[in-house]
């Protein structure tokens, strides 16, 4: 039995035991009267106090002026700490929801959730900027309606989920994105969303090189071997070995550079960040363009334009390589009577390596590809003018390593500039 009955009915007994004498001395109506008013004065009480109890009830508040009387003070007090106690508890959740969903918006995967029907229950903005969602409005929808690719279709009807798709995107976009989808609480699912396009791209390009130095070797392998086997059975007069030789030397230099290319492009990925040495621009200009005049051979006008101050802070050799490269190109591709230019300028903003020639020039949608290993836009005139394939790559290797822009502005018929632009930290005596 509660304490609160308890009291009432000491409070009822003793407005008995008032009553009777009372009743008993007086008149018994009397008694009576007072009996009935004080039971009636201990259910006004209750009932302000149930009243009040009631319109809390319709909008509970954590209020400390939540205070009774007499038995009443235990029951609120009691009301005041649940409810204290559970607007805690339902902070505490929600700060634990607002957590998990701040740290799945914190994630580089999309992550969308799916209800036993394949409807969107959420998903991250990662997810959102992959697949185009808007969880705004795609809350609840079939995710098949929204991504409506026939292969991500398939997978998710199939419901085979022990490989990931790889689905490439269809909003225009050069995008590859691998979905593993786990199933999870029952029938409900949950997406995971990778974009591999790096991976994909760089697998591509795996691909690509290994083709192409199969390609590139293979060439003057089959000169080479048939000129051999020509020389093993055929007699021929002196005149015409010599012919031969001198195209089977021509092909094995050809390998040669191939393969110090390949070798000089594998030393830069795998080195250390460069050396902070001064490299001396001006002498480097200077050699530069002594070298660009021996392989034009007086065929082009060489021109140089440098205001004669700065220097850059990183490995003089790779520098050389790379600026040299850019000169040898604007050459072997500039026709006779045409003009290179080597450009040198410095600030206290930063520096610019530039070389621009009036050759053929570079079609526009060649150009994104060019420092590619072994990318050609004509392989035969490639071959003729004497590259590898491989300059392009050597330079942007070098170029990132010293912090380094490659900058190609081209027109066909026009000509090209190739600009390397420097940042102000590499920049020294201006």
């Amino acid at each position: 039995m509660s304490s609160s009955l308890i009291r009432a009915l000491l409070l009822a007994v003793l407005a008995a035991v008032v009553a009777y004498p009372i009743g008993h001395f007086v008149v018994p109506w009397a008694g009576w009267t007072f009996f009935c008013a004080s039971l009636g004065l201990q259910m006004v009480f209750h009932f302000k106090n149930f009243a009040r109890l009631d319109r809390w009830s319709y909008a509970p508040v954590v209020d400390d002026s939540l205070e009774g009387e007499g038995a009443w003070d235990g029951i609120f007090g009691r009301l005041y700490r649940h409810e204290k106690d559970l607007r805690a508890q339902i902070a505490a959740r929600d700060e634990e929801i607002r957590m998990l969903i701040a740290a799945g918006q914190a994630l580089t995967d999309g992550v969308v959730l799916l209800d036993d029907h394949n409807q969107i229950l959420f998903c991250n903005t990662t997810a959102e900027d992959q697949l185009g969602l808007v969880i705004r409005t795609d809350r609840g929808q079939p995710v098949v309606n929204m991504v409506r690719q026939p292969e991500f279709v398939a997978y998710l009807q199939g419901e085979d989920f022990s490989r990931p798709l790889t689905l490439r995107s269809e909003r225009g976009e050069d995008r590859v994105l691998s979905i593993y989808v786990i199933p999870y609480a029952g029938n409900r699912r949950l997406m995971q969303v990778k974009d591999v396009t790096q991976t994909d791209r760089l697998d591509r390009m795996r691909r690509d090189f290994v083709a192409n130095v199969s390609h590139e070797l293979r060439t003057p392998l089959t000169v080479l071997a048939g000129f051999l086997e020509t020389l093993q059975e055929i007699d021929v007069d002196r005149d015409e070995q010599k012919r031969f030789l001198e195209m089977m030397s021509e092909q094995s230099l050809r390998m040669q550079s191939i393969v110090q290319d390949l070798l000089t492009l594998s030393s830069i990925e795998s080195a250390p960040p460069p050396e902070a040495d001064v490299v001396d621009m001006v002498n480097i200009v200077d050699k530069l363009r002594r070298d660009a005049e021996a392989l034009s051979a007086g065929r082009h006008q060489i021109v140089v334009e440098s205001d004669g101050q700065g220097d850059l802070r990183g490995s003089e050799p790779e520098l050389v390589s790379a600026f040299g490269n850019l000169v040898a190109n604007a050459v072997r591709y500039t026709p006779p009577g045409g003009t290179v230019r080597i450009l040198w300028h410095a600030s206290k903003n930063g520096a610019e390596f530039a070389v621009q020639d009036t050759g053929i020039g570079i079609d526009a949608k060649h150009i994104p590809r060019l420092t590619e290993r072994f990318y050609r836009i004509d392989r035969g005139r490639s071959r003729d003018a004497g590259g590898t394939g491989l300059g392009l790559a050597i330079v942007k290797h070098s170029l990132n390593r010293h912090q380094a822009q490659l900058e190609i502005k081209s027109t066909p018929g026009v000509g090209s500039r190739f600009a390397a632009r420097f940042p102000a930290s590499r920049v020294v005596g201006v």
